[in-house]
């Protein structure tokens, strides 16, 4: 079964980057394959990594609702409802060398996101034991968490920024994974896009407060900002960027 490995924390923190930063590592560390899954709605993990996205789980489902809906039927003759869309579920996995990518993707308009969620769920028990490592980058929130959707969950790895807020915020994600009996072998706190890598005061005692276990800090680095402005993938950062290095030492202690 894969080792999971959950990135959760309050929007606009980083978590994507510093996904994306992790699945690297594991490919460079022969680790792989891994298996990147994106379970946001709003997805762009892809970019970190520098993939293109064909299709999502949430394209799929649209497909097939507005072929529901119409005249046209895209389904091959002799072919079930059924096998039709898990033959297209499984063209939604896009294969690197080192990793493969699926994207949740969302439904199109108004209504919730129950169906692709159920959607995601699925594909992710059918392929927990295809790879040593799943590393999920969740959406903003807890509703992954609090609904089940990972199939388990062997390490978690919640993100902040400096702000109280954002420690707050995991701090409220800890206390939902003990509340839900999710049990992770381990759990911590990056603190991500700290000035000169160092925390002040207050939010160190911010993340005592929430009884957080603090793996490290993240320095903020304008070059992943210019990346990001450039559309140059997070991924092609050189070696000895401090974020890299960062992040490299705080994976070694996690003895994944």
């Amino acid at each position: 079964m894969a080792h999971v490995i959950a990135v959760a924390g309050k929007g606009g923190v980083g978590k994507t980057t510093l996904c994306g930063l992790l699945i690297q590592y594991l490919c460079e560390t022969k680790k792989g394959p891994v298996l990147a899954v994106d379970a946001d709605a709003n997805s762009n993990l892809n970019e970190v990594l520098g993939v293109e996205v064909d299709m999502t789980l949430g394209d799929v489902r649209e497909e097939i609702a507005r072929a529901e809906m119409s005249a046209h039927n895209p389904i091959p003759p002799g072919m079930s409802k059924a096998d039709y869309a898990e033959w297209k579920f499984n063209s939604c996995l896009m294969e690197e060398d080192d990793f493969d990518l699926l994207v949740m993707g969302r439904t199109q308009g108004k209504g919730c996101y129950c169906f692709v969620n159920g959607l995601l769920q699925a594909q992710l028990m059918k392929r927990q034991d295809q790879y040593p490592y799943m590393v999920v980058d969740n959406e903003a929130g807890m509703e992954h968490i609090s609904r089940g959707i990972l199939p388990s969950m062997q390490t978690c790895i919640l993100v902040s920024d400096c702000s109280r807020r954002g420690v707050q915020a995991v701090g409220r994600i800890a206390e939902l994974i003990r509340e839900c009996e999710l049990k992770p072998q381990q759990i911590g706190l990056i603190v991500n896009r700290a000035p000169n890598g160092v925390l002040n005061e207050g939010t160190k005692e911010e993340i005592e407060k929430q009884g957080l276990n603090l793996l490290g800090v993240i320095p903020q680095d304008q070059t992943i900002y210019e990346y990001d402005c450039d559309g140059i993938p997070t991924v092609k950062l050189p070696k000895d960027s401090p974020v890299r290095e960062a992040l490299g030492k705080i994976i070694e202690k996690l003895n994944l």
